[in-house]
């Protein structure tokens, strides 16, 4: 079996807990519009790789990763399912410690065969970062072309299951930064059993050069960056859902 591999990074230290070996995938379905590799939107392209080669890589500097592991990320790593379970199974049985980074998009529930193979998934992935874009059903579609209730539905799968969501959510101003919407994000993975951590990042503008080099223009082009101490007001609003709905 081979994956469609956009990059390859070996010293990754923001794609999970200790040093990474990050496997970028190539392929997602979806258009958020501060997406800052939309280089990896084609399932096309990039280099074929098999399980055992890029273990192989990994295992050339495995030292490097002693309180790290593999992260999958992309692109949506969940595209490839097959290819990805096949990876951290096999890195599992090396005791490779399996980060997947995803947006969750591709979850389905109303397929037996397609939901054990998601449990399979899960038996051999040690933490999940989940990246949730917007809480709001509407303005998630209006952000990234793409309904969110599949998102919400894997997180509560993933709780179930025991596994450790490490939630990211970016904050954008006047799309992401309503602190309505903030409290009810908070409330929503308030009620996750296993979850572990939450970043809230500060939206940035350093993909407009990535999208002017591949002759794009970018969604965002007016909207200035998120300040740090934005980003911190937004988190306390979602600890505040959390704290409201642990509370109830």
């Amino acid at each position: 079996m081979t994956g469609h591999i956009h990059s390859i990074e070996t010293f990754g230290t923001v794609d999970g807990p200790g040093t990474r070996f990050v496997v970028f995938f190539r392929g997602c379905p979806m258009r958020c519009a501060y997406c800052h590799n939309p280089d990896t939107w084609s399932p096309k392209g990039g280099e074929l790789k098999t399980v055992d080669e890029i273990l192989d890589y990994y295992n050339q500097n495995k030292e490097f990763y002693k309180h790290g592991g593999i992260t999958a990320t992309g692109g949506e790593p969940l595209l490839q399912l097959d290819f990805l379970l096949a990876l951290f199974t096999k890195a599992k049985e090396q005791g490779i410690h399996t980060c997947l980074d995803t947006s969750g998009i591709m979850f389905r529930d109303d397929n037996p065969a397609l939901l054990e193979t998601y449990k399979k998934l899960c038996s051999v992935t040690d933490l999940v970062m989940l990246d949730i874009k917007h809480i709001n059903p509407e303005e998630h579609l209006k952000l990234t072309k793409q309904k969110n209730d599949n998102i919400l539905k894997f997180a509560q799968f993933l709780s179930d299951q025991g596994v450790e969501i490490w939630i990211r959510h970016v904050v954008v101003p006047g799309i992401t930064d309503n602190p309505a919407y903030l409290e009810q994000l908070g409330e929503f993975i308030g009620g996750l059993k296993t979850l572990k951590s939450l970043d809230v990042l500060p939206y940035h503008t350093m993909g407009k050069v990535k999208y002017e080099k591949l002759g794009m223009e970018y969604p965002l082009k007016d909207v200035e960056p998120m300040s740090k101490e934005g980003a911190l007001k937004a988190k306390q609003h979602i600890l505040n859902g959390i704290k409201k709905r642990r509370n109830q």
